[in-house]
């Protein structure tokens, strides 16, 4: 026997969570009795949901009506007087919020290290191009709330003649094979190992994240993500082992999509909650990584990590075998992460990159400029006062605001005519000009890495905003 929202309301309900609840349970589990009798048990557990909470069918309800208290624990942290000191690469060129923002995360008890890369600016906490060591504790906003972006770039057994000769069809193949936005994702099936992870049943946020992930994978966020194809110019030597000369290209930038925001948004106000700081400080919540919270996200931050390198991975399978390409070879590396890591100390430290590349000695990453100027294939030096890190692009001279109202659709347009790039999709907020000059960011930073190649866009496909 089925009842009404209003027989609930005449009980006494006024919860609508509650109600809606109350009718699910009746629905499902008292089919067989009578108005009477469940409106009876309605009405104690409504009057003694104490004695309910342990029932098989009525104890969601009875938590609902009195949900149980439970104490937080936190401890309060001061921060230091004064800002440990720091390597700045870059400086006359970053902005001063950007520098504030550093100084404050030197100061947290937990600092032990940090760098900033020449192409910082600000962000929420920690600044995009910041570089934190931590010891023994990581920081959801220092990694950041797009977990393990990352570029991704794959050289094809092409020549550069294969971009004008077949630009239609790649064109094409973009639409098709790429999807951007918040929400949704590709109209077709995509498989991949990460999604059979046991982690996705380790916790109760990431049981309720699994469905999400398989919708998104192989699918890119909003803002600044992006897929593209362009011609490599590689040096001899180069650290892939290519033969030296111009290749057709595939460069990817985009990160963890819903799976990592949700864990960012989670675990930062659980952070808050913990670990209370100051309150121009509370962005630097942290969590130790000798706590079962610490424990939870790190594990939660390193699946999506490899979550957002399988939705790279589909994107540039479903690319290369739609337009029959047979890859070279592919360099790929997270920002927005965590790393446990030796400090030139000698101090294993959790390195924090928001924003920022890895570049330990002889590793290849990826600098992209903008959609209208180079990108650079790089190979780390090394170097500890960085952190063994550089910068993961030119880094935005004018915030998204600023660049929609210094920019029209049709100068953009213009702009990347006069550049040879075509675009489908983007918006203004992504104008080439609103971005600070490559080159001069890469000069800044030549004792960090060392240039391999020159990435060119042509084909470039974004978000529409």
């Amino acid at each position: 026997m089925g009842i009404r929202l209003k027989d609930l309301s005449k009980l006494g309900y006024r919860d609508n969570v509650a109600r809606s609840l109350a009718v699910a349970l009746v629905n499902k589990y008292c089919k067989h009795e009578t108005k009477e009798r469940i409106l009876a048990i309605l009405g104690d557990v409504l009057g003694n949901p104490e004695i309910y909470k342990n029932n098989e069918v009525w104890s969601k309800l009875a938590e609902q009506l009195s949900p149980t208290l439970v104490e937080k624990s936190f401890t309060s942290y001061d921060l230091l007087d004064e800002p440990l000191a720091y390597k700045t690469y870059g400086s006359k060129h970053i902005e001063t919020l950007a520098k504030q923002q550093m100084n404050l995360a030197m100061r947290l008890p937990v600092t032990l290290d940090g760098a900033l890369m020449p192409d910082a600016h600000a962000g929420y906490g920690l600044p995009i191009g910041g570089v934190l060591a931590t010891d023994n504790a990581v920081i959801p906003y220092a990694v950041g709330v797009d977990i393990g972006c990352r570029m991704s770039l794959t050289l094809f057994d092409a020549g550069e003649d294969f971009l004008s000769r077949y630009s239609h069809q790649m064109k094409e193949a973009l639409k098709e094979f790429t999807h951007f936005g918040m929400d949704g994702g590709l109209p077709f099936v995509q498989e991949h190992e990460v999604l059979d992870r046991e982690e996705f049943r380790m916790t109760e946020l990431l049981r309720g994240l699994h469905g999400k992930a398989v919708r998104q994978l192989g699918s890119s966020g909003g803002g600044n993500h992006f897929v593209e194809f362009g011609r490599i110019s590689l040096q001899a030597d180069n650290v892939l082992g290519v033969p030296e000369g111009s290749y057709a290209a595939l460069l990817s930038h985009s990160g963890s999509r819903g799976l990592g925001a949700a864990i960012a948004k989670h675990y930062s106000l659980l952070a808050r909650d913990i670990c209370r700081l100051p309150r121009e400080a509370q962005h630097f919540a942290w969590l130790g990584l000798d706590t079962e919270e610490g424990q939870e996200y790190w594990l939660s931050m390193n699946l999506a990590g490899d979550y957002a390198r399988a939705c790279h991975e589909r994107i540039h399978l479903n690319l290369a075998k739609a337009l029959g390409l047979k890859p070279l070879a592919n360099v790929n590396n997270h920002h927005n992460f965590a790393w446990k890591e030796e400090l030139a100390s000698g101090q294993t430290a959790i390195v924090h990159r928001k924003g920022a590349t890895p570049a330990q000695k002889g590793l290849p990453g990826l600098i992209p400029g903008s959609m209208g100027t180079p990108g650079y294939l790089v190979c780390g030096k090394g170097v500890g006062e960085a952190l063994c890190s550089a910068s993961h692009g030119a880094g935005r001279a004018m915030s998204r605001q600023k660049a929609k109202d210094s920019f029209t659709q049709s100068v953009l347009k213009k702009y990347l005519s006069q550049a040879g790039v075509t675009l489908i999709g983007g918006s203004v907020e992504e104008m080439p000009l609103a971005y600070k000059d490559i080159d001069r960011v890469m000069q800044t930073q030549e004792a960090l890495v060392e240039i391999q190649g020159t990435f060119m866009p042509c084909i470039v496909r974004m978000n529409k905003e």
